[in-house]
């Protein structure tokens, strides 16, 4: 029994390598190497995006965008004037993100990272110039976490601060930022606010100005709100977690900053949501946190700047280890509803601009190939050609001598 069972997996291995060399025969070419390969080593074919990510097998898509609204590719100049500016919006990654910048992009003059230091030095080739405005290249120089309204009225005149404005280059800014899902990234918020982070320094400086303490009431009374429970957190009206990535991201400016009287608040809301997603769209990249090697693709594509390392994607997290029920899920997505409306979109145009670009990489790959094969099959013909005119040459030569 156990010798008809050898002769029957020789037979299999046998058979195997004789598909192997039929193969080999019958398609020689670059797309059945590939075919190969995959048959040989399945782990190996994996999208490695795919597999870090888990991604659905089939993404479809919700939203309707312009092929202008997915290609997303700069002409980023880091020896000319260009600036590229991180908008780091509050428990979204961006402080990994904000370090994949300093410390894990190829250049030609890398970032000086110190030790003990917060700041690393971002320098262009061949001048005492940043290309960066964020955290760690340029410090919070337009005060902690600002937003889309406080960077863009501030970053133009603090980089050019010590210039005349007729002096001043007429620089590209390309803003970028970090997005996470909302229930996840507002349990982490509360977290960091349980163990004292109170972000007192940011300005919130919206139409020239900070807003009032009527504006913007306190949702603690002492120092920080240090040890407050998630009722406690979720129960403060006036706590900037809510909705926070749309605040972040939309213009204040057009209802009024952050005085609530200017117009009905379903009208505001619309205003604001209606905004985030116009600025998150015309933004030069975004990333999401859930998808890091997506995230590192896209943004080498966008910039045409290759990180050192691969992004890790982590998906176990302060806010993952909180265990909530279904009834505080659901009370955090109210309020948070235009967060869960932004991400969504969000989620969608990033998806969609990853399979656009990938498509538009293998169309690029397939164009190369038959170029290559284009290019094969002219010299094979040009040296079959010499071979003929070669053989014809020595045919009448010896002719000539037969009859000497």
């Amino acid at each position: 029994m156990e010798d008809r069972s050898h002769k029957v997996l020789l037979a299999l291995v046998m058979l195997f390598l004789f598909a192997v060399i039929v193969l080999q025969y019958v398609c020689p070419g670059t797309e059945c190497q590939l075919l190969r390969l995959r048959a040989l080593s399945p782990a190996a074919a994996a999208d490695p995006y795919r597999a870090e990510d888990e991604t659905p097998a089939r993404f479809v898509p919700r939203f309707n965008f312009s092929a202008d609204d997915l290609l997303r590719r700069v002409d980023f100049n880091i020896k000319g004037d260009d600036l590229i500016v991180f908008l780091h919006i509050q428990k979204t990654g961006g402080t990994t993100f904000g370090r994949h910048l300093v410390r894990n992009i190829q250049l030609e003059q890398p970032c000086e990272c110190r030790a003990g230091q917060k700041k690393c030095t971002c320098h262009r080739p061949g001048k005492r110039e940043t290309w960066l405005f964020s955290r760690f290249s340029t410090g919070w120089s337009c005060g902690l976490h600002a937003d889309w309204t406080e960077l863009t009225n501030c970053v133009p005149s603090v980089v050019d601060s010590k210039k005349e404005v007729r002096l001043r280059p007429s620089r590209n800014f390309y803003y970028i930022t970090i997005l996470r899902d909302p229930v996840s990234r507002y349990l982490s918020e509360w977290r960091h606010v349980q163990r004292g982070a109170t972000w007192k320094a940011s300005l919130h400086v919206c139409d020239g100005r900070s807003p009032t303490t009527e504006e913007l009431p306190s949702c603690y009374t002492g120092d920080d709100w240090s040890g407050c429970s998630l009722q406690e957190f979720m129960d403060c009206p006036y706590n900037l977690a809510n909705n926070r990535q749309v605040r972040m991201l939309s213009d204040l400016s057009l209802v009024g900053c952050y005085n609530l009287s200017v117009m009905p608040e379903e009208q505001r809301n619309k205003v604001l949501l209606d905004s985030a997603k116009e600025n998150l769209k015309r933004m030069a990249f975004f990333g999401l946190t859930e998808f890091q090697r997506k995230t590192q693709y896209l943004f080498e594509k966008t910039f045409n700047m290759n990180f050192i390392s691969p992004f890790t994607q982590y998906n176990s997290t302060r806010a993952s280890s909180v265990e909530i029920d279904k009834q505080t899920q659901q009370r955090i997505e109210a309020l948070n509803f235009l967060d869960m409306e932004l991400y969504d979109y969000a989620k969608d145009l990033f998806l969609q601009r990853y399979q656009y670009m990938r498509q538009k990489e293998h169309q690029e790959a397939r164009r190369k190939r038959q170029e290559q094969r284009k290019i094969l099959r002219a010299k094979q013909a040009h040296l079959r050609e010499q071979g003929e005119n070669s053989s014809s040459t020595d045919y009448t030569g010896n002719v000539e001598r037969w009859r000497r």
